[in-house]
């Protein structure tokens, strides 16, 4: 399958070399046995629309989907102009900018940041996955997708982000609100950053804590992997 990474933010620049930038993140996670191109969207690069890849996953971004910057509403044109010809990912930023592009509403909440590992409830079980059970995923975000798009809905969140995981009727397409490409080592080092950026203050102590615990990112992988192969 060829799967289009769209890529609308990078990693802090410290960061890249030891983990990689988002598009990395995501191939290690899905892995090999798939032809990836990668398209540099925050750039103004953006695949052909009448040529379409199997599938596409737009990536996370430190911008808000309700931001007034160009390349932000040229990637709304393109998932509408490729609606259900070809399956589509959304992880963070990917998943307020589908729920956007498509009729739902986000905003900064006023929850504040969630950061570390949180788990997420699985409401439905859907038949690219492995079960219902709950999934424990890194998370870092601020905004939230607090109307869901006509022809979506929640299949699963948390009490702190009631559609985390969200899934389309009217088309082949999915989203999650949580970071299942970062590793457990490249979410502390984020969270670390922005704590001595002071982006974050007390909270990402018990973040950083919270990371040791097992978690679900590899069985979520699974999941993305199932979707985009149909």
């Amino acid at each position: 399958m060829s799967i289009g990474i769209l890529e609308t933010g990078r990693p802090p620049g410290r960061l890249i070399p030891d983990y990689g930038d988002y598009v990395d993140m995501f191939e290690g996670l899905i892995g090999p046995g798939v032809d990836y191109a990668r398209f540099d969207v925050a750039a103004g690069e953006l695949p052909d629309p009448a040529r379409p890849h199997d599938g596409y996953l737009v990536t996370g971004s430190p911008a808000g989907v309700y931001d007034d910057l160009p390349w932000i509403a040229a990637l709304g044109d393109f998932l509408r102009a490729v609606k259900g010809r070809s399956r589509l990912v959304g992880v963070c930023f990917g998943h307020q900018m589908l729920a956007q592009a498509f009729g739902g509403k986000v905003i900064k909440s006023p929850k504040g940041w969630g950061v570390g590992l949180h788990t997420y409830r699985m409401r439905e079980r859907e038949g690219w996955m492995d079960s219902a059970a709950p999934i424990a995923v890194a998370v870092s975000h601020q905004d939230q997708v607090v109307e869901l798009a006509p022809g979506s809905r929640a299949i699963g969140g948390s009490d702190f982000c009631p559609n985390g995981v969200v899934v389309w009727d009217d088309q082949p397409a999915i989203s999650m609100q949580c970071h299942p490409e970062f590793s457990p080592p490249y979410a502390r080092a984020l969270l670390e950053t922005r704590w001595a950026e002071q982006t974050l203050g007390a909270e990402a102590e018990a973040a950083i804590a919270s990371l040791a615990a097992p978690n679900d990112r590899e069985r979520v992988g699974g999941w993305i992997r199932a979707f985009l192969a149909g």
